[in-house]
């Protein structure tokens, strides 16, 4: 029984992180975010609405200033204060804003953002039970192995998940008569737009595919739909 103690308590480490987790971002955005209302974006999202026979689509601004959208547990769709304000800057435009939108629905649509918490939280536990079975053998490094192998699984699902929500919105927004070039073009944009310094490390170790590699599958997928 002694030998499986390492993955039991893992398993309830990962129920009580994911409950924890869940109402800790349900808390922080509730209490740092508001309705957006823009008259500009609204006709956008109305038509992304109509392309999915729902009456409306919320988007919430949320009051932090790293350019990011998000998609609650919940299924609520965030935009940060900061990506609006590059909107409101000129930056970028109504339509690239609204891809960023039809990006976060697909999360919602195919259940990446539970998923993701319940990763977040059984990938913390995987970490934990590794370390403590690899320390047994390797003291000193199992708990770097651990680290290591749990961040690779972790990147290695974002970036899949990041894909399939590519596909979800690309679909979206050329049911919607917007189509995929506003999404290709902000895809260009978003390494200056977040200021990211992550173009020298290995793909395998991003959390999202490289721009070039996204863009040529949206392109993948407007030619297979085209014959």
């Amino acid at each position: 029984m002694l030998k499986f103690t390492p993955i039991l308590l893992a398993i309830l480490y990962a129920v009580a992180m994911y409950r924890f987790s869940v109402w800790r971002t349900r808390r922080e955005l509730d209490a740092r975010s508001s309705e957006l209302a823009d008259p500009r974006l609204k006709k956008l999202t109305d038509r992304l609405a109509s392309a999915l026979d729902l009456p409306r689509i919320k988007v919430h601004i949320y009051e932090i200033d790293p350019v990011n959208g998000l998609a609650a547990p919940d299924g609520r769709i965030f935009i940060t204060r900061g990506f609006y304000r590059k909107f409101q800057n000129g930056e970028i435009s109504a339509e690239e804003m609204a891809s960023v939108i039809a990006h976060e629905l697909g999360h919602v649509a195919l259940g990446h953002s539970r998923r993701r918490m319940i990763d977040f939280s059984g990938q913390n536990a995987l970490r934990t039970a590794l370390a403590m079975i690899l320390s047994r053998f390797l003291p000193g490094i199992g708990v770097l192995i651990a680290n290591g192998l749990t961040t690779l699984l972790a990147a290695r699902l974002s970036r899949s998940d990041e894909y399939e929500a590519d596909e979800y919105a690309a679909a979206l927004l050329t049911k919607s008569g917007i189509g995929t070039a506003p999404q290709k073009s902000l895809f260009n944009k978003l390494e200056d737009l977040t200021q990211s310094r992550s173009g020298a490390a290995p793909a395998w170790l991003m959390s999202h595919p490289k721009t070039g590699e996204r863009i040529a599958a949206i392109e993948k997928l407007e030619a297979r739909w085209a014959q």
